[in-house]
């Protein structure tokens, strides 16, 4: 069974989160909301949103900081709610690194587009998508399907989740940090024997040989990197 598309709201108004939340379930998502930017931070690094939707005027933290400190290690989609409409906010925060930016008051159509492009933008950023088959092996994201020659692979939930992140960035040297940080959250960012060990297991499932692995390769001293060509 395919998860829903998860979107975290980060907006310290209760009214903006109940007016989004019957919608977006309606179109199959599953909203989380928090209600300021150390919760959103926590919430983006522990539960892995697939969508970020941030209010620039948070009580804790002005959003702006908040696209920048995520951009320093996720780069999922994030799309600026605010009443802030001045251009130099638009520009400042998509310099940051938002997708997109979003004006209140707004309609609920424009913002149901804005969200189904984030999320189509986001699987083809730098020639990503949404399937990964190189040598035999197969990952598809959208589904949580793994198959080596055509058979399915059995992947615990998080074993996917790290075989996922780190097809998103394919033929990239991804480091122990962020993959911990995204896959884990923040607080088992300096686990790395925990990430060998499902490395460890990973390997056995998708390797033809794993002590010799030809799709999941290890960069001594620095992470990982999951070979997009043979």
């Amino acid at each position: 069974m395919t998860s829903p598309t998860r979107v975290l709201v980060i907006d310290d108004e209760p009214a903006i989160f109940r007016f989004l939340k019957p919608a977006l379930e309606a179109n199959d998502y599953e909203a989380v909301g928090a209600g300021t930017a150390a919760e959103g931070l926590r919430r983006i690094a522990g539960d892995a949103p697939d969508v970020v939707v941030l209010d620039l005027g948070l009580p804790d933290m002005d959003g702006k900081e908040v696209i920048a400190r995520v951009r320093e290690w996720s780069d999922v989609p994030i799309i600026v709610l605010s009443a802030r409409d001045r251009e130099a906010e638009k520009i400042a925060a998509l310099d940051l690194g938002a997708d997109d930016f979003v004006n209140k008051p707004f309609g609920m159509g424009e913002f149901m587009a804005r969200l189904r492009t984030a999320l189509r933008h986001r699987m083809q950023r730098k020639g990503e998508t949404p399937v990964l088959s190189v040598g035999g092996l197969e990952i598809d994201i959208p589904r949580r399907r793994v198959t080596l020659q055509g058979a399915d692979v059995s992947a615990t939930p998080k074993e996917f989740d790290l075989l996922a992140f780190l097809a998103s960035h394919a033929g990239k040297v991804v480091t122990h940090k962020q993959i911990l940080t995204a896959v884990w959250g923040a607080a088992h960012e300096n686990d790395t024997q925990y990430l060998r060990v499902y490395v460890g297991q990973l390997r056995q499932k998708i390797e033809p040989n794993p002590s010799d692995p030809r799709f999941l390769l290890t960069e001594p001293g620095i992470g990982y990197r999951l070979i997009d060509t043979v």
